[in-house]
């Protein structure tokens, strides 16, 4: 079992920042006292003695916010003996009234952020689950995940991908749930279940995708959105044969891959529509499957709407496929962590959707071992 201290907890959330936030409610003390006993007494500096204990409240346990509301309320007494008249009966009542109400919401601020951590430990456990670590290499194939939740404090969100080394060769998913909340996690977590069971037994790709849209159906059936009329989701399907030079791809209304082959930038639109999950009822379950030359060295870079919708401040979209051009031929890691740095750097550190890509690499073993 984790248990953590509870100021340890927030270190790495804030790090300096948090360490001289915290020093605060002592520089304000000695600072009130100082201009206390240096200016003259018809200022009366020392009425604001109480405001520290105050902003321990905010920040400190239960006891150091006594200790500190009883150091203002020596210093407070210190000084009525040094000026009689400064009304000290009443400013130290204050003090002792606020230390007191400071230490009652320390105590509850306290409550709150273990609930808060345990919630965000069970979120974690969830996460792991929904979105488990892939592995960095499959057969011949090299995968890279990011994941960025729109919401800072989020765990997981409406965003799904998988991947999975299958009798049929390597098998990917990614794909997005119309919604946000819980319910959207929901329909993600049904999606990517029935994927990972799915795609060891059928196959061919339309299999597979008739399995997860009867999946998501059953869940929208069970639990009824409110607030959309509609739940669906957007999908790509990937398959790449174990010793192929090739990779299928099926496209269910979601943004095109993008290839990159020896620097040039291809973005792999489908020949023909498929409709998303959960809307072959309405407009048809013909489903079309790609196949694409994926030679050694190709990479391909699979992503969520999130990306391409990302703004700057003037409401422009993020380029993908311009920064792709611009990003040489970085390995899968290296290629995600770019993304990542550049995209929260564009939106000004304030993403309006979730975020999902994967980073798809067939290595060139021959130039690797034939370095220039």
């Amino acid at each position: 079992m984790i248990t953590p201290g509870r100021l340890r907890r927030r270190r790495p959330l804030y790090g300096g920042r948090w360490e001289a936030a915290r020093l605060s409610p002592v520089i304000l003390t000695v600072l009130i006292a100082g201009l206390a006993f240096s200016t003259p007494r018809e200022i009366a500096f020392s009425r604001l003695l109480p405001a520290a204990p105050a902003l321990a409240a905010a920040m400190w346990p239960v006891l150091p916010t006594i200790l500190l509301g009883s150091f203002c309320l020596l210093v407070m007494i210190g000084l009525g003996l040094v000026y009689t008249d400064l009304g000290t009966p009443y400013t130290a009542a204050a003090i002792i009234a606020v230390t007191l109400a400071a230490a009652y919401a320390s105590h509850v601020r306290l409550q709150r952020e273990e609930a808060l951590f345990h919630i965000r430990l069970i979120a974690d456990a969830a996460q792991k689950v929904l979105l488990r670590p892939l592995p960095r290499s499959i057969q011949d194939v090299e995968i890279e995940s990011l994941y960025l939740a729109a919401q800072e404090q989020a765990r997981i969100g409406g965003d799904f991908y998988e991947a999975a080394d299958t009798p049929y060769g390597v098998r990917l998913l990614i794909g997005d749930v119309r919604g946000k909340g819980l319910p959207a996690v929901g329909a993600a977590a049904a999606v990517i279940s029935c994927f990972r069971e799915a795609a060891y037994d059928e196959p061919d790709l339309r299999g597979i995708i008739h399995r997860l849209e009867t999946s998501i159906t059953r869940y929208s059936v069970a639990f009824p959105a409110q607030d959309l009329p509609e739940r669906f989701a957007t999908a790509i399907l990937a398959e790449i044969p174990h010793g192929s030079g090739h990779i299928r791809l099926l496209n269910c209304g979601h943004p095109p891959p993008l290839l990159v082959r020896r620097g040039e930038i291809h973005v792999l639109e489908p020949t023909a529509t498929s409709p998303p999950l959960n809307l072959a009822n309405l407009i048809g379950d013909h489903y079309c499957i790609d196949t694409v030359v994926f030679a050694p060295g190709d990479q391909i870079l699979l992503y969520t709407d999130g990306v391409t919708e990302t703004r700057d401040r003037t409401g422009e979209f993020f380029s993908l496929p311009d920064w792709m051009r611009r990003q040489d031929l970085a390995p899968p890691r290296e290629l995600l962590d770019r993304l990542h740095r550049d995209l929260l750097r564009y939106s000004g550190g304030r993403l309006d959707d979730d975020i999902a890509a994967l980073a798809v690499r067939r290595p060139d073993t021959w130039a690797q071992e034939h370095p220039t």
